[in-house]
């Protein structure tokens, strides 16, 4: 049985069996597809891992489908339906190697917003005929319905990370993902910080590096895509936010986006909530 991912310890990928290609499945739940279409970007190194892969199931690539059990199987998405906490269960069944990839896996995604608020009210102001409807009341990361070997941030995930992750388990080795802020990628690239020479909200003292200092190098502020960090001082940043003009609301609602319900940003968001 694979173990449940404890932050900062992945772990180790597990071996495939001698003598063949490792099966790969790609599974989409409540999500964009982005991630999965973060795959097929890699265009050249994709030829590669295909050549050193069975993939076996790829809805958004190929019709194809091949029986499991799968050796590693990548997962997109959150579970939003009862119809999902099912099918979760049945792919770790057949899964030696369970990887979560994005946000939405990982945390919830910005679905998750709706774990804030009735989503009765939700469904009654946005859908013609509610009654159709039929949800869970959360949106909810893998992890909350089953073990997972890795968590793989992102929204969308880092097409390199992945290749780096594949990579890794096919040569049984732990992955080199980093866990330091993305203060540490601004400071590589040498990014001026937005917050403390502009004023400028920003998370990134708080979130994971991976994007590639996207935002922050085109004059924005970090909104977070890659979830919290390793230890992160969400409330010593939140004061630091307060202290450049937001409102206690405005906090909250900085920390409520991509991974709105990521541990460490929901427990800041919801200190904001209460007056």
């Amino acid at each position: 049985m694979a173990t449940k991912t404890v932050a900062g310890k992945p772990a180790r990928p597990q071996p495939p069996t001698v003598g063949r290609r490792p099966k790969l499945a790609v599974w989409k739940f409540s999500s964009c597809d982005g991630c999965q279409l973060s795959l097929l970007d890699c265009e050249d190194e994709l030829l590669a891992v295909a050549g050193a892969v069975e993939i076996a199931y790829f809805l958004e690539a190929t019709r194809a489908e091949v029986k499991g059990p799968y050796d590693i199987s990548l997962v997109e998405g959150s579970v939003t339906t009862v119809e999902d906490s099912v099918r979760i269960r049945k792919i770790r069944k057949q899964s030696k190697t369970l990887i979560t990839i994005g946000a939405c896996a990982t945390s919830g995604g910005i679905q998750a917003l709706k774990n804030f608020r009735n989503v009765k009210d939700f469904v009654q102001t946005v859908y013609a005929h509610p009654e159709f409807i039929d949800t869970l009341t959360t949106s909810t990361a893998i992890q909350d319905h089953v073990p997972v070997d890795f968590e793989l941030r992102g929204c969308p995930i880092n097409r390199h990370q992945l290749l780096e992750v594949v990579n890794a388990y096919l040569n049984d080795r732990r992955p080199n993902i980093p866990r330091h802020s993305e203060c540490v990628e601004c400071k590589a690239a040498g990014t001026v910080c937005v917050m403390v020479a502009k004023g400028r909200p920003c998370l990134g003292p708080v979130t994971q590096a991976g994007c590639g200092n996207l935002c922050p190098r085109v004059d924005r502020g970090c909104y977070g895509c890659f979830g919290s960090k390793e230890t992160p001082n969400t409330a010593s940043l939140a004061g630091q936010l307060q202290n450049i003009g937001l409102a206690r609301p405005e906090v909250r609602d900085l920390f409520r986006t991509f991974n709105a319900n990521d541990e460490d940003f929901r427990r800041e968001s919801e200190s904001h909530d209460r007056v």
